[in-house]
């Protein structure tokens, strides 16, 4: 083993299953923190027996319209857990990377990828719980690295939305033929795999604490994404473009959340690759190209 010895909160998600994978091939110490040793949402939760120099928080409640319906558990596990987890590092001396989302972001005017300095106004609980989150973490604590992932599509799925983009559109696909998607939501889609590459490139180049964008190069809408899926995968389906309005939910979605990694790439030595080119390597994976 090398390097810092690291925490990884949220280990079986779809984030956190793709550091665990990546940390094993790097030999890195990874100490792996599931939802039955620690549950989130339990205030009265202890960091006593655990000893770490970095934690890595992808612990979240990321079903954005089930935060709407009832913001209670949103922001318990969104905001106040990342909170007491600051102040534990703090007390451990140990860095913290607290994973959080383009939903911080309104981008109502945005047209260009933003940058890490552009001013937060989440549009819904979801967001607005992650950036409580950013908050109480950096209040907790001076070592805090805010890592921002959008649209993130992983080999292990979210376990909390039952799997991830692609593969609901791989689905869908198949089994109705026609696609109906929205168009005016744009975002940079992210293969877990590279934002993990990069959150833990990031600890090794100590990186400054600070925000940053930890997203692949390249933006699309849904639709645009959902084209490329069923385009790559060799689905004979067709992929239509509708308004938001046309599709509505109990929770706005921000009409643009594209980010800027350039940030990111000054940090860790390297660009992230393209969106394009992690979904191919996740439809390789899956078998699927």
């Amino acid at each position: 083993m090398a390097g810092p010895r690291i925490a990884l909160f949220g280990a079986n998600g779809q984030l956190g299953s793709d550091i665990r994978a990546l940390a094993a091939q790097r030999g890195l110490d990874l100490v792996l923190v599931t939802r039955a040793q620690l549950d989130a949402s339990d205030a009265a939760a202890s960091f006593d027996g655990l000893s770490f120099d970095v934690a890595i928080n992808c612990v979240a409640m990321t079903r954005v319209d089930d935060c709407e319906k009832d913001p209670t558990p949103a922001v318990a596990i969104n905001a106040h857990f990342a909170g007491r987890l600051a102040r534990a590092c703090a007390a451990k001396r140990a860095r913290l990377i607290q994973v959080s989302t383009d939903y911080v972001y309104g981008g109502q005017a945005q047209r260009e990828p933003l940058s890490e300095t552009v001013g937060r106004a989440p549009v819904n609980v979801y967001g607005a719980t992650k950036a409580l989150g950013e908050d109480l973490a950096r209040l907790e604590h001076d070592d805090v690295i805010v890592a921002r992932v959008a649209s993130l599509f992983g080999v292990a799925g979210a376990s909390g939305k039952g799997g991830n983009f692609v593969e609901t559109m791989l689905r869908f696909g198949q089994e109705r033929g026609r696609l109906t998607v929205v168009a005016d939501q744009v975002m940079s889609p992210t293969g877990s795999w590279d934002a993990g590459e990069a959150i833990l490139d990031m600890i090794a180049a100590e990186a400054p604490s600070g925000d940053y964008h930890v997203v692949n190069s390249g933006v699309a809408s849904w639709w645009e994404f959902a084209a490329r899926i069923i385009e790559r995968a060799g689905i004979a389906a067709e992929v239509a473009p509708i308004p938001t309005s046309n599709f509505p939910t109990p929770a706005r979605r921000p009409p643009y959340s594209a980010l800027s990694n350039a940030k990111l790439a000054a940090a860790i030595g390297r660009p992230m690759p393209p969106w394009t080119d992690a979904l191919d390597r996740y439809l390789r994976a899956k078998g699927r190209l």
